[in-house]
């Protein structure tokens, strides 16, 4: 009976314990995001103000960034009025622009020198941040870890809630 206990216990702990959310950066969830710095644009600069931003930690030679890609493609479209969504990649430009596809619709912008990076301690990619438009975060991570998927319908959710 104590064997048994002991195992149902351990399952128990084991399961919520692989529920829980990993991330590869500092975690900044409901906190001010840190200010958007760039090297350069490589698309126009866009305006955020009154938006909600959803900004994606990349690389070329990442290749769950790359079949990331189509979907943020979708996020810009499907929320065109209430979000922007930005990939930030710490590649050269002669790097980012060679990538032929898929093909990025949205804003994009390099940052070689790390800052924002760094600045969120940005250990594995993609990395996502969906800031509200007072600032906060509101969703942070690997947008397709199972189970804590970056949806249409997680995004929808956020701006409904936050949306002023």
């Amino acid at each position: 009976m104590k064997k048994t206990l002991l195992l149902l216990t351990c399952l128990f702990f084991l399961n919520a314990f692989s529920q829980q959310k990993k991330l590869w950066a500092k975690s900044v969830i409901n906190q001010k995001a840190p200010k958007l710095t760039v090297e350069k644009w490589l698309s126009d600069k866009p305006e955020t103000k009154g938006k909600f931003v959803l900004i994606d930690f990349w690389a070329t030679w990442c290749g769950p960034c790359k079949r990331a890609i189509p979907e943020l493609n979708h996020f810009k479209t499907e929320f065109e009025n209430d979000l922007v969504v930005i990939g930030i990649s710490d590649e050269t430009k002669e790097v980012v622009n060679a990538l032929a596809t898929p093909k990025i619709e949205y804003f994009s912008a390099i940052d070689t020198g790390r800052t924002m990076y760094n600045t969120l301690e940005v250990q594995g990619i993609p990395h996502c941040l969906l800031i509200d438009p007072d600032g906060i975060v509101r969703w942070e991570g690997f947008p397709t870890l199972t189970g804590f998927e970056l949806t249409s319908d997680v995004i929808k959710d956020i701006i409904t809630k936050y949306k002023k």
